[in-house]
């Protein structure tokens, strides 16, 4: 009788289960604003342009470079198994830093600690290169932010500045990216700013760009003064917009109009 009992309660949970799925995630990347023909452009990589950043970033990881006469392929053997994953849990805490940095300045800080390399200039080729290459490895996968309480802090002050408001038109990225996404400015369709395809190729840049491009870009817009590239400010941003998107799909090399 008690086995009876049990397996009906079993089979009560799952009926229970079946008629109340988990809620759909209603948060939409801004691949699914775009046009047919853009997004095709980014679906296929044989037209993705930032795959052409993509193939750089790849020949960079096998070249030696600096006195040590390391290449990233002598300590981290073959990307495609030693990056799956990293992109998407960037912004990390450095502990010898004691702050959060990005993917491009951990990029930097083994150039400089293990290679002996000059560091590579902010939105440089050569850079946005090998951050696409390695966010490529992380494709498809989610983002998933560190869970590192030593960032709360940090991710905090990200969302005090998504908050507020700046500039000489008193905006802030609040009232744009959650207040009105899916209007128009300016005849574009405002996006709810997602960092899913970062660094993405702009059709309105002709060219590849970092995540702290596009913030300066939005900082100018409404004509406040942008962060220098690296400030901490832009660090932190960028950690609360991980935050944000965390669990929606990576899609680097992005293409957004």
């Amino acid at each position: 009788m008690r086995r009876i009992l049990a397996l009906l309660l079993v089979c009560l949970m799952g009926t229970a289960g079946a008629q109340n799925p988990p809620p759909k995630d209603s948060r939409r990347s801004g691949f699914e604003d775009m046009g047919a023909a853009t997004q095709a452009m980014q679906k296929d990589d044989a037209l993705n342009p930032g795959m052409l950043w993509v193939q750089d970033g790849e020949a960079l990881w096998k070249q030696p470079a600096g006195a040590s006469g390391k290449a990233c392929i002598s300590c981290h053997a073959a990307a495609q198994s030693s990056m799956r994953g990293v992109a998407a849990r960037y912004p990390a805490f450095d502990t010898g830093l004691g702050r959060p940095i990005t993917l491009g300045q951990r990029i930097n800080q083994c150039r400089l600690q293990h290679q002996q390399a000059a560091l590579l200039r902010p939105e440089s080729q050569e850079l946005l290169g090998l951050e696409a290459y390695v966010a490529l490895q992380s494709r498809g996968l989610p983002l998933a932010p560190s869970n590192d309480a030593r960032l709360e802090p940090f991710r905090q002050r990200g969302q005090q500045l998504f908050m507020q408001r700046i500039g000489q038109l008193n905006l802030s990225c609040a009232q744009c990216h959650d207040g009105l996404p899916g209007k128009r400015l300016a005849g574009n369709v405002i996006p709810e700013a997602h960092p899913t395809g970062y660094p993405v190729y702009r059709l309105e840049w002709q060219a590849m760009g970092s995540l702290q491009r596009r913030m300066r870009g939005c900082m100018s817009g409404v004509r406040a003064e942008p962060f220098a590239y690296g400030a901490q400010e832009l660090v932190e941003l960028e950690l609360y917009l991980k935050t944000r998107a965390k669990g929606m799909a990576m899609e680097a090399p992005g293409v957004r109009p």
